[in-house]
């Protein structure tokens, strides 16, 4: 068996982060301390009862720093903080010896990848990037039978709808200098998986853009894609409504339908397991995915004309916060 790793993490009280203790505990891994500026975070029993954890960054640090002079070494620092601090808490883990695991998007400008790498580079240990779509088994076979296919192109489209309520607006997620926007927050899975599998991005364009959704048209080496995401729970269609599902999410391929649904959630501890050999995903496949929603939160929409997405045509909302005239 493989040595136990020693992690530490910043972001536990999110959403996101018991996914990443999960998968800690399930690649047989410890959590030595977290940090988050909130304490609601007692889910952490559940995985690392003896865990130390922190509301204070600096006491975080210093906590850090008396293990390693007690020859505790951080083998892993998981990121989980809100988007726009991912680039300081990643150069925090380099800096202090650790190689780092980052939720997406790893940044939110392509330039801040260059000086990461620098980093990396000179520290010595390697920042890896959660993008588990690419380990679903569904995404994996579209991969192949598109690899194996004689097709130049083929006809995409993308829907992605996961509702929000008002908190969303509130909390740095509405911010788009904190969250990047819809795309970037929502999107940057499936435009990362898209690239993955379709090659280069050769054409973009954005033709609707708000508080609410996006949505545009993208063409890669081998596809031209449809796409639509929102967090406006009045786009969700009556298949999902009937269930009372409150996301909806859909790929469709030259008309065929691929179900990637189930088990989106369990692919963290995959992720990791693949990060512990040394196989996990860094800055050079995060790269393209955040060149591309840098790019389309700077594009100027143009509205409904050409290849448009069908649900671009919902009418267009009032932010909740903006008072009526």
């Amino acid at each position: 068996m493989s040595e136990m790793k020693n992690f530490a993490l910043i972001g536990a009280a999110g959403y996101i982060a018991p996914r990443h203790f999960k998968a800690i505990r399930e690649t047989k891994n410890n959590l030595v301390a977290s940090l988050d500026v909130f304490d609601s975070v007692g889910v952490i029993d559940s995985y690392f009862p003896n865990s130390d954890f922190f509301t204070e960054f600096e006491r975080f640090d210093r906590h850090l720093d008396k293990l390693r002079r007690n020859n505790v070494l951080i083998d892993y620092l998981t990121v989980c903080s809100p988007n726009y601090l991912h680039d300081s808490h990643i150069r925090f883990g380099l800096r202090n010896g650790a190689n780092v695991i980052c939720e997406k998007p790893l940044v939110l400008n392509p330039w801040n990848l260059d000086a990461l790498e620098e980093i990396e580079n000179e520290s010595g240990k390697r920042i890896f990037n959660i993008l588990q779509l690419r380990h679903h088994p569904s995404m994996i076979a579209l991969k192949e039978n598109v690899n194996k296919s004689g097709k130049d192109k083929f006809d995409v489209t993308l829907t992605y709808i996961t509702s929000r309520g008002n908190w969303y607006y509130t909390s740095w997620k509405g911010e788009e200098s904190k969250s990047g926007g819809i795309a970037t927050n929502i999107g940057i899975h499936f435009f990362d998986i898209l690239g993955w599998i379709f090659g280069d991005i050769e054409d973009c364009k954005v033709h609707v853009h708000s508080h609410d959704r996006a949505a545009g048209f993208l063409e890669f080496k081998r596809a031209r894609v449809k796409w639509f995401l929102s967090i406006n729970s009045e786009h969700l269609p009556s298949q999902a409504i009937d269930k009372n599902l409150k996301t909806f999410r859909t790929l469709t391929i030259d008309g065929e339908s691929i179900e990637f649904s189930q088990g989106f959630t369990e692919l963290h501890t995959v992720s990791y397991s693949k990060i512990l050999e040394n196989e996990g995903f860094g800055i050079n496949e995060a790269r393209k995915a955040v060149e591309l929603t840098h790019e389309i939160r700077n594009f100027t929409p143009i509205g409904l004309i050409n290849d448009y997405h069908e649900m671009a045509k919902f009418k267009l909302t009032t932010h909740p916060f903006k008072l009526k005239k």
